[in-house]
């Protein structure tokens, strides 16, 4: 899972880095796009066209029995049958691309999410900034110690919340910053969180986990390896893009664009659905 974060994370993150600065739409709009073809590409190289042409004939015949027959309640209740036969086996059809997608738009989408979905954390405004530890906190232990970078400040000295096995701080930022936090577990051990302030679009991670299983919905930075850390938080508020008079969250323009370029062209990749 580290060699599959490294990789996936690389090569969308160091994309979507590149894109820091530009207007949202005019980058999400070539990525919708050139999902909508390769998501069209894969439905056509891995459905069975002839068998899903031939279930979508069966569920109009089936269709036009029903309104043909109303006045037969034995031929009504064949027709529906047959219908809800004809409907399963026409979603089992489609459910093989869909399967085979899920995982690649999932990495997509986690990353874009991290990009479009999140913005800094606004400059002058306090935020919380949580730790969950994996063992139970003890009131005679010295709590995590937190340092800044500077340009943002550390509002609160370390908070425990005992029942949940969490520390908290409130940092506030006082200018535009793209740093790390430093947590002290020891005087000799720390761990580190990526934090940004300021203006976006910014390619942003909110949560560092430990957990190989985590890192699929949090792969913007490198597995925490220190044993007494679950994960680190930063809550980031989330985004909205502007366009047309419209703000929107990301992910309804990215399937409004991505739909739209599979049904103009699904004719040209022969595909039906």
């Amino acid at each position: 899972m580290d060699l599959f974060r490294s990789v996936t994370a690389g090569l969308l993150g160091n994309i979507l880095v590149a894109f820091e600065g530009l207007q949202p739409m005019w980058t999400l709009i070539p990525i919708s796009l050139l999902a909508g073809v390769a998501m069209l590409w894969v439905f056509a190289r891995t459905s069975n066209q002839k068998a899903i042409r031939a279930a979508k004939r069966k569920l109009q015949a089936h269709l036009y029995e029903l309104r043909l027959f109303t006045d037969e309640p034995a031929l009504v209740w064949q027709a529906q049958k047959a219908l809800l036969w004809a409907n399963l086996r026409y979603i089992g059809l489609m459910l093989v691309p869909a399967v085979l997608l899920t995982i690649p738009m999932g990495i997509l989408f986690v990353h874009l999410e991290a990009f479009y979905g999140m913005s800094p954390l606004p400059i002058g405004r306090e935020a919380i900034v949580t730790m969950k530890l994996t063992h139970p906190l003890v009131a005679s232990d010295a709590a995590p110690t937190l340092e800044a970078p500077p340009g943002i400040i550390v509002e609160t000295p370390a908070v425990r919340v005992v029942s949940e096995r969490e520390v908290s701080w409130r940092v506030r930022p006082e200018r535009p910053v793209a740093g790390y936090l430093r947590f002290g577990l020891s005087p000799q051990e720390s761990v580190d969180k990526k934090i940004n302030a300021g203006t976006g679009p910014r390619y942003l991670s909110d949560r560092r986990v430990a957990s190989r299983k985590d890192l699929f919905w949090h792969p913007e930075e490198k597995r925490i390896h220190d044993v007494r850390v679950e994960w680190i938080e930063i809550p980031y508020p989330s985004a909205k893009i502007h366009w047309l008079g419209l703000d929107l969250p990301w992910l309804v323009w990215f399937l409004l664009f991505s739909t739209a370029t599979a049904l103009l062209l699904k004719s040209r990749f022969r595909v039906s659905f």
